[in-house]
């Protein structure tokens, strides 16, 4: 069986979540009956220190829905350059709210307070594009997997805001980030006014992700939502994984953290141009190939032939990804099928 390090979307789910999704008291969502859903609202919500929170399908959608509450169309939404939220949203901000994106390049993802500050411009007037709100990604997914710090977006919190600006977090993997950095989630939250979470990459669950902030904002997000296709039934069944997930799966990031590091480690050893070490922190490992001389494609189409599945996200870049499926023996292999991939003439 192969191993697939594409992405920590990949988990299947344990029996004992399946049985926790067999077992979950369900109602019609739409009409906000559903228990199951409604107790995992309410309880991430309370975890970020916000009021209010709607169950997604999917994180692109719950970060749609934040950014919509926050930014009129024809009003502007700044992001780091390489964001999801830009990358690999395709172009729902314009396409669905009508909101224009201005972007400031990061190395590798890495949040200075400074430089979406020195581009922001509030109340721009009849003939500039005004700036609603700066969007933060945490960890950043094509940063590889970095943790923003909390210095940092405490200083931009407290300047935009000054402003007029608001914030919004993609807290995609700010689970991750939360046991990498032991910033709580309270800490976190409360420098934003919306907040998006992802249950289906490292918490394991099948599906789901939720957008938080006031029970105002939730309210129209809720509207949005059904607009969008995406009201849902019976959807406990599906929370009841959130809440297993969160019960049981936080803690454990620890594990996918330490071999992403270990991965890290070793394919250094063999080219210190791959990846620094000291930049995995948490469980995405970004492979620059520039200078090795096999593109992104090669390698991963190497290393498939030899039974580990790997991410092409550019020409000399390639990306891995570890997750609950994946374990110490498979990481020893998965490291000894990438060197001979590299090495390989």
């Amino acid at each position: 069986m192969a191993i697939d390090l594409r992405s920590d979307t990949v988990t299947q789910p344990t029996v004992a979540m399946r049985e926790a999704i067999a077992n979950a008291p369900v109602g019609d969502d739409v009409y906000g009956d559903d228990p199951t859903v409604n107790s995992l609202e309410e309880r991430v919500a309370a975890l970020f220190g916000h009021e209010a929170a709607l169950f997604c399908p999917t994180g692109s959608l719950a970060n749609q829905l934040s950014i919509r509450t926050l930014v009129k169309p024809g009003e502007e939404l700044l992001v780091e350059t390489r964001s999801h939220i830009v990358r690999a949203e395709l172009g729902a901000a314009a396409t669905f709210s009508g909101i224009t994106t201005r972007t400031w390049p990061a190395e590798d993802g890495l949040l200075r307070a400074e430089d979406p500050l020195a581009i922001a411009h509030e109340n721009a007037g009849p003939y500039l594009v005004s700036t609603k709100a700066i969007a933060v990604e945490n960890t950043h997914n094509f940063g590889g997997g970095t943790v923003q710090p909390i210095a940092e977006i405490e200083k931009l919190s407290v300047a935009a805001r000054a402003r007029g600006i608001a914030m919004h977090l993609d807290g995609a993997r700010i689970w991750n980030a939360h046991v990498a950095s032991q910033v709580s989630f309270a800490e976190y939250g409360k420098h934003f006014d919306t907040i998006s979470v992802c249950l289906s990459k490292g918490l394991g669950a099948p599906v789901g992700s939720l957008m938080i902030s006031t029970k105002e904002r939730i309210q129209e997000a809720r509207i949005w939502r059904k607009r969008y296709g995406a009201g849902m039934r019976q959807v406990g069944i599906l929370a009841a994984a959130g809440h297993y997930a969160l019960d049981h799966n936080i803690a454990r990031l620890a594990e996918d953290n330490l071999r992403a590091q270990k991965i890290a480690v070793a394919l250094a050893a063999i080219d210190s141009s791959l990846v620094d070490p000291k930049k995995v922190v948490t469980n995405i490992v970004g492979l620059e190939l520039s200078k090795v001389g096999i593109t992104a494609g090669e390698l991963a189409s190497r290393c498939k032939e030899a039974g580990l599945w790997i991410s092409a996200l550019g020409p000399h870049y390639a990306r891995l990804v570890t997750h609950l499926d994946f374990d110490d023996a498979q990481c020893d292999q998965a490291i000894e099928i990438l060197k001979g991939a590299l090495v390989a003439k």
